[in-house]
């Protein structure tokens, strides 16, 4: 949206619906509530962001906003100001249908893009300018020419300009000096005398007080236009090396500030015209265009290369964080991603908690139904512990169809990951339980068991480029599968260890002695009844 007074007039949309591109094309200057997004940029020139609009009453009852709610059902909304020099000119504003509050890197990136909309606005402008100038002066076409195709080389267009000024304007030579720190040094010369381009060689930077009429244009920001060097300043460079009588030092402004001076010189005395004395002084317009458009391609290019990298280095966080997400949940994700490292999923030995959970008589429906029924069932199954996986924290190390592995204590400590893990097998029994009811009545013979156990392993990485998973090897997970396999359905089974980390907060009954494959000794295991308290660590 481009800024009209105190509204803005939609002048670009991309992705809406259908409806709400009709009626801002119906409608398109928005007169915006002040407590709407677009209202608080237009009065404090800042970055606004709404985490749900449907909540701000600017919004759903104000006829003019109520498009984007009721036809767009747009909810998180993000705007940026276009500023030109504090000005604000625009406004980008991006939508999402979900309440989703912008990422800090999401919000740099469209003010990135705000700042270029504002570049591609100016630059129309600059050479809209300067075109209406060539068109008074016909005779400065080949300048324009030259700066069209000049692509940030300023050597030609400086050339261009300073021919066709001691040309048109009938003087022997021309220079341009452009500001460098405490001086000026010279950018360009034209048909200049030997002894001066000599002089210019051993004297680049050329100072205040080495000619009059330069410090007057420069001073004053005004022409300097001295009829008789030689009787007026002759110690002057220009006087003493050119030979230069008449001279016309043009200052180059921009603002109130000369940042180079264009200067036509006559080998005779002849002063020169006020129409020649005009078209010099569009020429020095023209160069300080020149100069500004440069610097803008320049910033622009600076500016491309920043987004690029940005983009790349979005994409490649994207990436991490799909791989990441395939076997941890969101939270954790987010935090190895935030630290920039990968160091907490190398190889290290770790105290955990393991859980192990499977469908019983899950082999004897796949292999008596068709396959489209038992991925329907798997999406359901896997639908329905993944959501309480990520709610526990819990670190997913692998599935393999209804087989089950998740971890605590690792990559991110838990204060009581044994804790954890049998709060969340509850959980996991509930929710599987109601889906075993209903797979029952669809004639499927299933149920739900549960194993944990609680050791030492080592955790990290395996697999190969593309394709890598996070593991945990050592006798607490073998513990916690072959006690998955020995739990009833709807059991789950832990042993000594987790029972004491959870005798406080759970109720069990003991089972009995397994003898578990790998297992030297028996193993006492206890089937978890229920948690004297709901809530997790």
């Amino acid at each position: 949206m481009l800024r009209e007074g105190s509204a803005v007039r939609c002048v670009a949309i991309h992705g809406a619906t259908a409806e709400y591109t009709e009626a801002r094309q119906r409608a398109p200057v928005i007169e915006p509530a002040p407590d709407t997004a677009l209202g608080r940029v237009l009065k404090t020139k800042q970055v606004i962001q709404i985490a749900d609009i449907q909540k701000v009453p600017g919004y759903v009852p104000n006829p003019v906003q109520a498009p984007l709610v009721q036809l767009a059902g747009a909810r998180s909304i993000l705007s940026v100001p276009m500023l030109k020099e504090k000005e604000l000119v625009g406004i980008v504003e991006i939508y999402r249908q979900e309440v989703q509050p912008f990422t800090e890197k999401q919000v740099a990136l469209l003010e990135n893009f705000a700042a270029q909309a504002v570049i591609a606005i100016e630059n129309p402008r600059l050479l809209n300018e300067f075109r209406d100038s060539l068109g008074r002066q016909t005779a400065t076409s080949e300048v324009l020419s030259v700066i069209s195709s000049s692509r940030g080389n300023l050597a030609p267009v400086f050339h261009a300009i300073l021919e066709n000024a001691t040309r048109i304007c009938e003087a022997t030579f021309g220079s341009m000096l452009l500001r460098e720190s405490e001086g000026f040094r010279r950018a360009a010369l034209h048909n200049a005398p030997q002894q001066f381009e000599e002089f210019n060689k051993n004297v680049p930077i050329f100072r205040r007080g080495m000619a009059s009429s330069f410090d007057h244009a420069i001073d004053t920001g005004q022409v300097s236009h001295t009829l008789d060097a030689a009787a007026e300043e002759p110690n002057a460079p220009i006087a003493r090396y050119a030979g230069a009588r008449t001279l016309l030092d043009v200052p180059m402004l921009k603002g109130n500030e000369a940042i180079g001076i264009l200067g036509i010189y006559r080998q005779e005395v002849r002063p020169f015209t006020d129409r020649q004395i005009e078209l010099v002084k569009n020429f020095a317009a023209q160069a300080v265009i020149a100069i500004e458009n440069a610097r803008l391609l320049n910033d622009l290019n600076k500016l491309n290369q920043q987004l690029e990298q940005r983009v790349t280095d979005q994409v490649g966080e994207i990436e991490r964080m799909g791989r990441l997400r395939r076997f941890l949940p969101p939270q954790v994700a987010d935090l190895i991603v935030a630290s920039g490292t990968e160091k907490l999923l190398e190889s290290h030995r770790r105290e955990i908690t393991a859980l192990f959970c499977d469908l019983r008589g899950f082999t004897g429906f796949s292999e008596s139904s068709d396959p489209e029924d038992v991925m329907a069932l798997l999406a359901e199954y896997h639908a329905a512990i993944g959501k309480i996986i990520i709610k526990y924290s819990g670190t997913l190390e692998r599935y393999a169809g209804d087989g089950v592995m998740v971890i605590f204590n690792d990559p991110v400590p838990v204060e009581n990951p044994a804790l954890q893990a049998v709060l969340m097998a509850l959980d996991m029994r509930a929710a599987i339980g109601g889906l075993i009811e209903k797979w029952r009545d669809l004639g499927h013979d299933l149920g739900f068991g549960i194993g944990i156990a609680h050791g030492f392993a080592t955790l990290g990485t395996i697999g190969f480029e593309g394709r890598r998973d996070y593991a945990a090897i050592g006798t607490v997970s073998n513990v916690a599968s072959r006690l998955c396999d020995e739990a009833k359905p709807g059991q789950i089974l832990i042993p000594p260890r987790v029972r004491q980390a959870i005798e406080k907060t759970v109720t069990v009954e003991a089972v009995g002695e397994f003898v578990l494959k790998g297992i030297r000794r028996p193993m006492m295991a206890y089937n978890v009844l229920k948690a004297l308290s709901s809530k997790p660590n």
